[in-house]
């Protein structure tokens, strides 16, 4: 099967909406900050004949397989090995200072959960791994070997919203002291167990626990909270931004951070707004947009999807 056939990148028609405006000039240059296996870039090097492409991933994978499918686009792509907070510097070693139009497309990515030796997926028995970045940083097998009863409450609970957190931590603690838990069939053995039956026909027991680890083991909240403020410093005016966003986590942050940005700085009650205190960006879509039913039954892992967009009407004071 081509990439084509086993990738399908989410809400692609919207996201040209949305950024194209922005796209459709000579120079114009588009920030993919989560690359993945170059679906979104593909099309957009396709729609847009002058645009050159600065992609964005931390994961090695991702940059070969995406350079191999980008390879026809020649000198129009420039590709970078780097979390998506390094979005300025990542600019800057492509030798510009500003993006006409960026593209998030946060959370884990069809590569990382087809791989089952990745370990990202509690369907499939694998090595704990869960780094999005394989060449440095600690793996999720490490934080459970290492971390107390309480950070791990702490990490089920903020990161994974789990109302079991404090049972979970303390099965962990108990198994690991007969053996290391590092594969990820051991660790839905411990929680499955730990799960009162009635809360099993709830959904699966490790669901939360996963997304929870692999959150921790890539910093994918600082990551976010660092990565927008930064992505709407290198927008000029009439720049665009487009966030794709699968949890409620990431999708709080994107929402906070695009509501600073069109919000006034003036006092409120003023007769008059001050011009120096006009939002420097108008949002393009009123809320979160979702998928389309069509495009859920054809796509299936658009259905958590939450869009959010934004345009820069104003310089920085």
């Amino acid at each position: 099967m081509s990439l084509r056939d086993l990738h399908t990148p989410v809400l692609l028609e919207r996201c040209i909406e949305l950024l194209g405006p922005a796209l459709d000039s000579d120079g114009a240059v588009l920030v993919d900050a989560t690359l993945g296996m170059g679906g979104h870039s593909e099309a957009f090097l396709e729609r847009f004949p002058r645009l050159h492409l600065v992609g964005l991933d931390r994961d090695t994978d991702a940059l070969r397989i995406a350079g191999e499918r980008l390879a026809r686009f020649g000198d129009r792509v420039t590709l970078v090995h780097t979390v998506y907070d390094g979005i300025v510097e990542a600019l800057a070693s492509a030798g510009y200072d500003s993006a006409d139009g960026i593209l998030f497309d946060l959370g884990v990515s069809s590569l990382q959960l087809d791989v089952a030796d990745r370990g990202f997926a509690y369907s499939k028995d694998a090595p704990l791994d869960m780094r999005m970045d394989q060449t440095s940083g600690t793996t999720a097998a490490d934080i459970l070997a290492t971390y107390g009863e309480g950070d791990l409450r702490r990490i089920f609970e903020r990161y994974g919203e789990e109302k079991l957190a404090g049972r979970y931590a303390r099965a962990i603690i108990a198994a690991r002291a007969d053996a290391p838990i590092d594969r990820s069939g051991r660790l839905v053995e411990i929680l499955t167990a730990a799960t009162p039956y009635a809360a099993q026909r709830t959904g699966h027991p490790a669901k939360r626990v996963f997304q929870a680890l692999r959150i921790e083991v890539n910093r994918e909240l600082a990551a976010v909270e660092a990565a927008i403020p930064a992505a709407l410093g290198v927008l000029p005016v009439g720049g665009r931004i487009v966030v794709l966003a699968y949890q409620s986590l990431e999708d709080r942050i994107v929402k906070r951070e695009l509501a600073n940005a069109t919000r006034s700085t003036g006092l409120p009650g003023l007769p008059v707004e001050l011009p120096e205190h006009a939002p420097k960006f108008r949002l393009l879509v009123k809320g979160a947009e979702l998928a389309s039913d069509d495009e859920r039954a054809a796509n299936p892992r658009a259905t958590p999807v939450r869009l959010r967009a934004a345009e820069r009407v104003r310089e920085a004071a």
